[in-house]
């Protein structure tokens, strides 16, 4: 890692009114980046579990510190072009091959846009920009949204262009009839959908409704994900203008459903990304918290008689609600009826009358079982969602993005970012605060620059995203760097240090924002005088919240935290802000296995010890163990020899627990988020309830973070964890019981999988994840498979020490697999007859259940 240190604050001293000055901090002036690292010739290639290439790219061009799976991961998701075309330019019909081509397109694309817009004080400080940006991305410091290595630079650095006619709404500065700004049509190469988190209103109209679905499968088509609130479709309790009975809102989320099974997201092999919601005062709102466990139920019944009940089989495949993830809002009113265990009014849309009361606890309490049986409904907690709120005069809150961390405006939509925060970890394993201030001003201006150069699916959210400029800077790695600093993620010292970095991290995203708004070219969001005072309030919330984080943290990050806010808060009092909104921690799926994280977004690693599929000649498991191990016992004080001992004990025994000379104390840092196979502890559901609490206070939107809980969980646990969300000041919350679903993806390298990905496959950056990294869990459940009343059999003749017997094998007609066998030595008394009847019934019963006939050879 380099040495060179940033200034405090390089470049801000007084806020720019002529652009940004931009100084180097990571990169070295006359080197190019990409000179900085020494770079490998590799093949990439992508296998399923039988050993077949589902992709291959010879002669690709990576960093050699880059992994196998980073360099595979980048190769088959993010370089553009036809493989059979062969490795070149794309300008030339070739596709890329050099992780040189991919981040350049990206990077001199945004700076080349920054210039040309006023951003930069001067040339100078956009070629700086530009070197600072590729070096961060080259050396996995930081990476964009899947949308962003899709789309962007494809027309700036190649010449790509639509030939078929298709369009995209874009900001025109100076279209409209005063020449102040328009939406247009646009080139969707030209103005590259950059997004991955959208949101779009629905109202009670078919034509909204329809509407709906073709905006979102044009996001999906894009590689992006959609939320929607159903709300204001009136209940199946009221009536049609035409005084006809409603559907209701969840027959629709059906339709939205099925568009999603049917257009793959980006045009790759994921199912597209969905969140539905619906307001706890709705109507139907039992029949909302009902519909997917009912489905999940669907999908047990067709695998208990036989069909495929993998996660992409026909089981799961032929019930709904398998592409979406579905959350209730509910208001504080109905939490405080819960816990009162009082009535709770459900009210009309239409006239907002009271048209039943309910008990609030017993409809928490159907919420839980539903997520017991299949991961939904989740919570938003709807009244904390609107007191953080940044732009409430222009309109609520309703929705969220598919994972639950893009909370803004209906039809609007936020490109992702995030760091990883293990590159800013010293040698001495304390954390490098200047240099994360400077790669998060770096990024956020990345993605503002971005905003209106994007393309968008229509011009209401092209129009938004202008008039408020959302952006969801976050981080990953927090998982490792806790072990890594050898603490405990379930602890007051760990949840003190993810407090005080994500406040580091908001506040200069936000202290970037005012900056950049204090440029007279370019100023404040249009939509900032019209909340000025609101959102000056939520600033000042983000403040005051570093006083609360726990004085278990060190100094210096503490310290850092309250410089950065007070510093946010006074330029927005004096130049308003950039950006409505800055700051979101997304799952960061795909660009986590980009910048070879151990551990996802906000999350606990998932085991100390993994399995992937190995990717060569026939099947077989790789094991993994976590690289932070060995480490956080360094920082423990362990010696070489015990280290080795150690590690050589977690890669037999799969379990850290019982390791010889590690200390009962040091136990709690090698906690994960399931429970190993030979040993006991996990992280309890408040432990990851807590570790959201703590950063909460310092983010925009919220956290796409699941909440494991053990298979042994009840719902009453379920029901806790929801009520502890509330109480602690979440804006949402998602639980996965381990093995609820009878089919459940896990990823096999990288901790933890967000509610989505466990029970929709979504990811929330937009792509998906590379094939031989997710083992199918497949949770079975007895399946007898009867033989036909008339099937083929064969006899054999066997003599044993003079005892002579038949054996008759019953077989299956369709495979010739041996279902049945009855052995007769009828000659031999009735006790050896009766013996051998007894043996050939239990042999019968395993082979029918699907017990391998080598397994009962081998054993006997």
């Amino acid at each position: 890692m380099p040495t060179k240190k940033a200034t405090l604050f390089p470049g801000t001293d007084d806020a720019p009114t002529q652009g940004l000055h931009i100084e180097r901090v990571f990169s070295t002036d006359g080197e190019h980046p990409f000179d900085a690292v020494t770079w490998k010739t590799r093949t990439a290639a992508i296998k399923n579990h039988k050993g077949e290439a589902i992709f291959e790219q010879e002669g690709v061009e990576f960093p050699e510190a880059w992994s196998p799976l980073a360099v595979n991961v980048v190769a088959s998701k993010y370089f553009y072009g036809d493989l059979a075309a062969g490795n070149g330019s794309p300008a030339d019909g070739q596709r890329e091959y050099s992780l040189k081509q991919l981040v350049h397109r990206v990077t001199r694309t945004i700076s080349d846009w920054g210039f040309e817009q006023g951003y930069f004080a001067s040339k100078d400080d956009a070629e700086r920009f530009y070197d600072e940006l590729t070096w961060l991305c080259v050396n996995q410091y930081g990476a964009f949204n899947s949308p962003v290595w899709f789309n962007v630079g494809l027309h700036h650095q190649y010449g790509v262009t639509d030939t078929g006619g298709k369009t995209i709404s874009g900001w025109n500065p100076e279209g409209g009839p005063e020449g102040t700004g328009a939406v247009e049509a646009v080139d969707p190469y030209e103005r590259p959908q950059a997004s991955a988190c959208f949101i779009i209103a629905v109202d009670d109209s078919i034509d909204d409704i329809w509407k709906l679905m073709q905006e979102s499968a044009r996001l999906f088509k894009f590689g992006s994900g959609v939320g929607a609130d159903w709300s204001k479709l009136r209940s199946s309790r009221e009536k049609l203008s035409g005084g006809g009975i409603p559907s209701g809102p969840v027959s629709f989320m059906k339709v939205q459903d099925a568009t999603g099974g049917t257009i793959k997201s980006g045009g790759k092999t994921r199912r597209a990304a969905i969140m539905q919601t619906l307001k706890s005062w709705h109507p139907d709102v039992l029949e909302f918290v009902r519909a997917k466990q009912e489905e999940e139920r669907k999908a047990w019944a067709l695998i208990e008689e036989g069909y495929d009940g993998s996660f992409n089989g026909p089981a799961y495949g032929s019930v709904a609600f398998q592409n979406v993830n579905q959350s209730l809002r509910v208001d504080d009113a109905f939490m405080q009826a819960a816990e009162d265990d009082a009535d709770y009014a459900l009210r009309a849309v239409t006239t907002g009358e009271a048209v039943e009361t309910v008990k609030a606890r017993d409809v928490l309490m159907q919420v839980a079982e539903g997520t017991h049986v299949c991961g939904d409904p989740g919570l938003q907690y709807e009244d904390t969602i609107q007191r953080w709120h940044t732009v409430p005069n222009t309109g609520p809150i309703n929705s969220s993005n598919p994972c639950s961390e893009y909370m803004h405006l209906d039809n609007s939509a936020c490109n992702l970012a995030s760091l990883n925060l293990r590159k800013f970890q010293t040698e001495d394993g304390a954390f490098d605060v200047a240099r994360f201030r400077a790669a998060a001003r770096l990024f956020i201006t990345a993605q503002e620059i971005l905003v209106d150069n994007a393309g968008y699916p229509s011009p209401a959210i092209a129009k938004n995203s202008h008039d408020y400029r959302p952006l969801g800077l976050g981080f990953a790695n927090l998982g490792a760097l806790l072990m890594s600093m050898g603490l405990p993620y379930d602890s007051d010292e760990g949840r003190a240090v993810a407090g005080a970095v994500m406040a580091i991290e908001h506040c200069e995203a936000y202290a970037r924002s005012a900056e950049i708004a204090a440029n007279e070219r370019i100023g404040p969001f249009p939509g900032f005088e019209a909340n000025r005072e609101p959102m000056l309030a939520v600033m000042r919330m983000h403040r005051d919240a570093v006083q609360g984080i726990h004085a278990s943290c060190p100094a210096a990050l503490r310290e850092a935290a309250q410089e950065s806010a007070d510093r946010m808060v006074a330029l927005g009092e004096a130049h308003g802000y950039r950006n409505a909104q800055a700051t979101v921690l997304a799952p960061t799926g795909t660009i986590g296995f980009m910048m070879d994280c151990d551990t996802t977004g906000i999350e606990p690693d998932i085991a100390l010890v993994k399995y992937k599929l190995l990717a060569g000649k026939g099947d077989g498991l790789m094991k993994i163990v976590n690289q932070t191990v060995g480490d956080a016992l360094t920082r423990l004080g362990y010696t070489e020899a015990e280290r080795a001992e150690i590690l050589a004990y977690v890669d037999a025994h799969d379990t850290i627990e019982g390791a010889p000379g590690l200390r009962e104390e040091h136990l709690p840092v090698f906690d994960c988020a399931f429970r190993p196979a030979n040993g006991e502890r996990s992280i309890g559901h408040l432990g990851h309830i807590k570790m959201m609490a703590a950063t909460q206070p310092f983010i925009s939107g919220a956290i796409s973070k699941t909440v494991n809980l053990p298979e042994h969980a009840t719902v009453e646990d379920i029901y806790d964890a929801y009520v502890q969300g509330w109480t602690l000041g979440l804006k949402a919350i998602a639980i996965y019981r381990e093995n609820s679903k009878r089919s459940q993806p896990l990823s096999t390298k990288r901790g933890g999988n967000t509610k989505g990905a466990a029970a929709a496959g979504h990811e929330g950056d937009g792509a998906a994840l590379p094939e031989p990294e997710i083992v199918e869990k497949v949770v079975y459940r007895p399946v007898r498979k009867r033989l036909p009343d008339e099937r083929p059999s064969v006899t054999h003749k066997f003599s044993v020490a003079g005892h002579e017997g038949y054996l008759h094998v019953g077989l299956y007609p369709d495979t010739d697999l041996p279902g049945e066998i009855f052995i007769t030595m009828a000659k031999q008394g009735s006790t050896i007859a009766g013996l051998m009847d007894s043996f050939a019934t239990a042999i019968s019963l395993a082979l029918q259940y699907g017990v391998p006939l080598e397994d009962l050879v081998s054993k006997f």
